[in-house]
């Protein structure tokens, strides 16, 4: 795999946007160990910069909230997800602004950026 190669080489995985993980088990002569740390050279990319990206998108959706003076309150993130709690009034706002944030926070060529919403007055409706 040449995701794996290139940890070895590199001594770690990295994410699109450049944060490393380290792996100092990928050459280890146990192979639980190594066999763990291929496994994460393999999915740190992928997952490490879908983080990275929901991070940024937090970022501008917390800088647009304030700009905009909304009363939405951003309350927590659950993996690729956010949750917010907001007055009917502002629903469809928040929604569109969310949406575009989530999906262009990191411009990805040829990969398209799936972004769902949904609502309810609670976690379970929403769901």
């Amino acid at each position: 795999n040449e995701l794996v190669e290139r940890a070895r080489e590199n001594g770690y995985a990295q994410t699109l946007l450049g944060r490393r993980r380290y792996l100092p088990n990928i050459d280890a002569s146990n192979s639980n160990q190594r066999s763990a740390a291929e496994r994460v050279a393999v999915n740190m990319p992928i997952q490490g910069t879908q983080a990275d990206m929901i991070k940024i998108a937090m970022n501008r959706i917390r800088e647009r909230l304030d700009a905009e003076d909304w009363t939405s309150e951003m309350l927590l993130q659950v993996h690729d997800e956010l949750v917010f709690e907001l007055p009917p009034a502002e629903l469809e706002e928040v929604r569109s602004m969310v949406e575009h944030e989530m999906r262009d926070a990191l411009p990805l060529e040829d990969v398209p950026v799936v972004v769902d919403v949904d609502t309810g007055k609670n976690w379970l409706e929403a769901h």
